[in-house]
């Protein structure tokens, strides 16, 4: 089990639920560094709102050598990674017979094979620290899903096969490895798309009434799920996936 003082790595985490995750972790104790692909400048004013002793790192996660030459980085300026939280990701809907091979293989390299690649990296030095946690973002779409949305929804649910063979091979490390589903969340992309609907009014209130609690998400609220699951206080918890979702994912449509 990791120590509350210790190295968080944060993919795609500069902004919405990605940077709430990383805020909580510093706030944890941790050193942090997140991951991204925004410019230097964008990125250190980004790691320096979470306080001192945080970095901002350029990645292309679906590139293996940046990726196996940021974790040296990482360990070499923050120690070895204790904690992974896998939240890279590119929302995608495509028409299945329209949608072209080279776009196929950029999406799954970021929003899957990136969680491998980063895992691939992570992992030995978990293990020479005595264990280590994974935390993968995931969503709902691994589950149910709408129309339109199949490559988003592919790998999704790759990222739960994934979090569950990784929970049982590196259980014998220590290491434990969850995943977090969330479902709608208040994040800017989900904002501009209600908010561009002709009555953004009406498009908001239906999206409320449909989840149990009346009300969709915020990144905060995920953020605190990924930081019980990265914490000692979740110590027996692997394999598992948590459904951030207001019980959207349990009830029928009506």
């Amino acid at each position: 089990m990791t120590s509350q003082v210790s190295t968080a790595v944060v993919i795609g985490g500069s902004q919405g639920i990605g940077y709430a995750i990383a805020r909580d972790l510093a706030k944890a104790g941790h050193r942090v560094a997140i991951l991204g692909t925004r410019g230097h400048a964008a990125g250190d004013s980004i790691a320096a709102g979470l306080g001192t002793g945080h970095i901002y790192l350029q990645c292309d996660v679906a590139d293996e050598a940046q990726v196996e030459a940021i974790f040296d980085e990482i360990a070499d300026r923050l120690g070895p990674t204790a904690v992974l939280i896998n939240n890279a990701g590119v929302g995608s809907s495509a028409d299945v017979a329209a949608l072209e091979q080279s776009d196929w293989d950029s999406f799954f390299g970021v929003d899957l094979k990136g969680s491998w690649l980063t895992a691939k990296f992570a992992v030995p030095q978990m293990r020479g620290i005595g264990g280590g946690c994974i935390v993968n973002i995931s969503s709902i779409h691994a589950t149910l899903t709408r129309a339109g949305m199949f490559p988003y929804a592919a790998a999704k649910a790759g990222i739960l096969g994934l979090t569950r063979s990784l929970a049982l091979d590196l259980a014998v490390d220590q290491v434990r490895v969850n995943a977090v589903s969330p479902g709608y969340i208040r994040t800017p992309p989900i904002e501009n798309l209600y908010n561009s609907q002709p009555d953004p009014a009406a498009a908001w209130a239906r999206l409320e009434e449909v989840h149990p609690l009346g009300r969709i998400g915020t990144p905060e609220e995920v953020a605190a799920v990924v930081a019980f699951l990265a914490s000692p206080a979740a110590s027996f918890v692997t394999g598992a996936t948590w459904n951030v979702d207001g019980g959207l994912s349990i009830r029928f449509a009506n």
